[in-house]
């Protein structure tokens, strides 16, 4: 059951028109009115047809919880289908309802019940202080189970093989700090620069014909977002990954998907169709069903599957999807490997921690890194995360859960920092050690008996949109320190070429022919205009290399060349000039120009 609770200084409905499920209301019901309420919006789900009991019993106690802090007069449940795409049964949700308002009346509250199944109008006015609008998920899950999830890890600093109490440690690294203060309870408000960023550099905005959380991207924007896929693809297909795809539906009715997918809770995109569908939230499900058809050897493993999904789907909630961060919609690299033992699994964790690290080299972005294990795991296997700790060469923040609560034992998160203090979570390494026996992924041991295989999930940057926000706010905090720019592979324009004016037209464009042809992503700046705004409006779109043609460079065939990430002007012949930009590329993936090369013949897209 989906859940919002409002507390409202008032709300007023009338009832409008029947729809074939409307149950039979006197005239007294088809109008109300309610002053200093709790207002329930409810949505009785497929799911809860299995318990409606239990529904019922946490619903109340959620109520309850509730209104013990906002003191609300009345109880108002208003049957609200929009809450849910994957609705129970009429029958159903009329009794959940009706047995709720029989409860919450048991306990002495003023409970009143608005028709269901009929088309109301309704005004509302929220209080809008912080506790005026909540949105739950309640499931049938008895109270024992949830005192489970509320044991406390233990949390300490892993300093190579040292254990470092918190409160001992000294803190060089403020971003380090900032993880911990997040990590342990600080404050998550206000927005991020990289929401401003994302429209001024014409990348990508919200798009509000869609849901919330759903993007639409601009040429310069995909072409990063492209850059950045080619990039993955590479590494994993160095590591002996081999590529799929698979679908971005799934059927909630097959048992070993219903169970890994209750592991996401209300955060689960569900579809509005006769199917019990869901929007996959990243590729495990499709890879697992893969793997699950072949016939499989020790030989064959580690095995390794690679898929770019795009795109996976989260319901996060409406008030904390944000920008690039937090997204329903987006972009995930997912490597699964899968392993024979626990030897080999931890040699390939290994092998993906480098993996990891090295994309904060190769984006130049600094991580600060979790590592989270439970105290089995821990016990187990302590000599080896020393190992990872001393690979890593930095303090790191280690987690130790108490028990098992999730299908991995041991995971390390790497995660940029933003400009506002808070992680940016992005590369992974999780071990599995509950899927390959719920999706019956077996092999055939050297023993001659079948067994499940290990799973390692790994993303080795984090969602490509989250990469392409660390990038960003790292511009925000180096600020002061240098001009904003991106990697000059990742630019969207790597070269501008500015004409003085319409005479030097065609040596702008044998130029362009000539840097273009190395695949290098150039354009030239051939409007009427200043060569001052066309040199500032180059400085605002962070081209790293920027030149200006006139008589005297159409003369000597050397030019004055601004360089971005240095700030100073360096004279270079056009081959100089494609030599210095090869060799800060190198070894990175190319695409060519997304935009028309002339600038007058472009479109701004904000």
């Amino acid at each position: 059951m989906r859940i919002l609770l409002i507390h409202s200084d008032y709300l007023n409905y009338n009832v409008k028109n029947k729809t074939p499920v409307a149950e039979e209301i006197e005239d007294a019901k088809k109008q109300g009115a309610f002053d200093e309420s709790l207002v329930v919006f409810t949505a009785v789900e497929k799911d809860d047809e299995n318990n409606p009991q239990g529904i019922v019993k946490n619903l109340v106690k959620e109520v309850i919880k509730t209104n013990d802090q906002v003191k609300a007069e009345n109880i108002v449940l208003y049957p609200y289908a929009h809450l849910s795409s994957s609705l129970s049964s009429p029958k159903v949700a009329v009794q959940v309802l009706k047995d709720a308002e029989e409860a919450l009346n048991a306990e002495g509250l003023n409970v009143k019940r608005v028709p269901f199944g009929w088309y109301k109008a309704f005004e509302i006015s929220c209080k809008g202080h912080p506790l005026s609008e909540l949105s739950r998920t309640i499931t049938a899950e008895e109270e024992e189970e949830e005192e489970v999830e509320k044991k406390p890890s233990s949390w300490s600093i892993l300093d190579g093989d040292k254990i470092i109490d918190i409160d001992d440690f000294k803190f060089e690294n403020d971003q380090l700090e900032k993880l911990v203060s997040y990590e342990l309870g600080a404050s998550d408000a206000g927005e991020p620069p990289h929401v401003k960023l994302m429209r001024e550099k014409e990348l990508c905005d919200y798009e509000s014909a869609s849901d919330v959380g759903n993007l639409k991207w601009f040429p310069k924007g995909r072409l990063v977002r492209d850059l950045l896929a080619d990039y993955v693809y590479n590494l994993v297909v160095d590591q002996g990954a081999m590529p799929i795809e698979t679908p971005i539906f799934y059927d909630l009715d097959n048992e070993a998907i219903n169970v890994h997918a209750a592991k996401f809770g209300e955060r689960q995109y569900r579809t509005d169709t006769k199917k019990n569908l869901m929007l996959r939230f990243a590729c495990c499900f499709g890879a697992f069903r893969v793997m699950a058809d072949p016939f499989i050897t020790w030989k064959n493993l580690p095995a390794k599957l690679y898929e770019l999904s795009t795109y996976s789907f989260r319901f996060e909630k409406k008030g904390e999807v944000v920008g690039l961060k937090r997204l329903r919609a987006f972009t995930m690299p997912d490597f699964h490997s899968f392993c024979a033992d626990m030897n080999s699994t931890l040699e390939e964790f290994s092998k993906q921690t480098d993996m990891c690290i090295q994309t904060g080299v190769d984006l130049d972005v600094n991580y600060e890194i979790i590592f989270r294990a439970t105290k089995d795991f821990y016990d187990e296997n302590k000599d080896w995360m020393y190992s990872i700790g001393k690979k890593i060469g930095k303090p790191v923040l280690l987690e130790i859960l108490p028990e098992r609560k999730h299908y991995w034992s041991c995971k390390i998160d790497f995660a940029a920092i933003d400009y506002l203090g808070r992680p940016i979570e992005n590369p992974t390494v999780q071990i599995d050690v509950e899927s390959g026996k719920r999706f019956d992924i077996t092999y055939l041991g050297e023993d001659g008996k079948e067994h499940y295989p290990t799973i390692l999930h790994c993303s080795p940057t984090g969602s490509i949109e989250r990469v392409i926000c660390s990038l960003l706010e790292k511009t925000a905090i180096e600020l002061d320190e240098k001009a904003p720019m991106l990697p000059t592979w990742l630019s969207p324009i790597e070269v501008r070429i500015i004409t003085v004016g319409e005479d030097h037209k065609d040596f702008a464009n044998e130029l362009y022919d000539k840097i273009n042809a190395e695949n290098i992503r150039v354009d030239v700046d051939d409007r009427d205009e200043s060569v001052g705004k066309k040199i500032r409006n180059a400085a605002t779109e962070w081209i790293p290399y920027i030149f200006v043609v006139g008589d005297n460079e159409k003369e000597s065939g050397v030019f004055s060349v601004t360089v971005r990430e240095t700030g100073e002007k360096v004279d270079m012949t056009v081959d100089e000039l494609i030599k210095e930009v090869l060799d800060k590329t190198k070894g990175m993936p190319y695409r060519g120009l997304p935009l028309p090369k002339d600038i007058s013949t472009r479109i701004n897209f904000q």
